[in-house]
């Protein structure tokens, strides 16, 4: 992956309607959703070519910007259609894709009710989230010190940039004390997720993932529960007290860029990666792989 700052990167950037180069796709620093966070964002991965649950994600991202209160001059389609003409442009076969949409500067105060809304779509190669080593035996996650909000707070449901402020001051105190991340409690002090992904534990063969009423139900949290089910694995959704996590035997954490990755430690706990989590992280390895033709079927058309 290139170390150069993402500002200063080669190729195009999809910005209202059109192909700009990489480094001509700005925004004016009185833009409203710099000030004000009145921004939307979906993130997605690319492999063989093909973007997985590319129109579930747009299709968040337009009910993100609802709850924003503002509508994406876009289509669904036109919007999927932009963001594998980018990928296309990019040359990419393996990316990560970042569709965003954002108030501009018309207006600049906290009421903004006429400012343009812009859409941008920008694809990179990003290969694993966290270090491929530590991903292996297992993350060791910090237990945050900021929880996920009251959802009569914030639009919980949204994908909303400034939903993601406590995540990134979670995970800079997480690095600086040696962790990969940090799991986060809900306003009521149950278990809610990592920064950037959902959280599964495991019992006596038995899944358990909190129930998302205060944060995000990732895609990919969804996809996970649908692989389980394939396999005849029980799942439970409910409340998780963090005491509980004495009592669970394996931990993974799921989301676009962390995919599924194995948790070896959550503060005072410890998790051994075993035969589920292992069997799901290789299942979703498999699911997210383009779906080729049979020989057959090729043979028949």
């Amino acid at each position: 992956m290139s170390s150069l700052p993402f500002d200063q990167r080669e190729g195009v950037i999809w910005y209202d309607g059109r192909m700009v180069p990489w480094t001509d796709a700005n925004l004016h620093v009185l833009s409203h959703g710099l000030h004000y966070a009145s921004a939307v964002f979906e993130g997605e991965r690319a492999y063989g070519g093909e973007i997985f649950k590319l129109d579930e994600h747009t299709r968040r991202l337009h009910e993100s910007a609802r709850l924003l209160d503002f509508e994406i001059p876009y289509s669904v389609e036109e919007i999927n259609e932009a963001c594998n003409a980018v990928l296309r442009e990019q040359g990419y076969s393996d990316a990560y894709v970042r569709p965003v949409a954002w108030r501009g500067s018309e207006m600049m105060g906290v009421s903004a009710q006429h400012n343009m809304i812009h859409l941008a779509i920008a694809v990179w190669e990003w290969p694993s989230y966290f270090d491929p080593a530590q991903r292996a035996k297992g993350i060791r996650l910090d237990i945050a010190e900021f929880r996920r909000p009251d959802p009569r707070t914030a639009p919980c449901k949204s994908k909303a940039a400034g939903l993601y402020m406590i995540c990134t001051i979670s995970k800079h105190k997480a690095e600086k004390k040696g962790f990969a991340d940090a799991l986060m409690f809900d306003w009521r002090g149950y278990v809610a997720e990592a920064t950037g992904a959902n959280v599964f534990f495991v019992k006596d063969g038995v899944l358990h993932t909190p129930t998302p009423d205060c944060f995000l139900d990732g895609i990919t949290r969804r996809t996970v529960i649908d692989l389980a089910k394939r396999r005849g694995y029980e799942l439970v959704e409910r409340h998780i007290k963090p005491e509980e996590m004495e009592g669970f035997e394996e931990c993974f954490i799921c989301g676009t860029a962390a995919e599924v990755t194995p948790v070896s430690e959550i503060g005072p706990y410890t998790f051994t990666p075993g035969n589920i989590t292992l069997t799901l992280m290789n299942d979703y390895s498999e699911e997210v792989q383009p779906k080729q033709p049979t020989k057959q079927m090729a043979a028949a058309r």
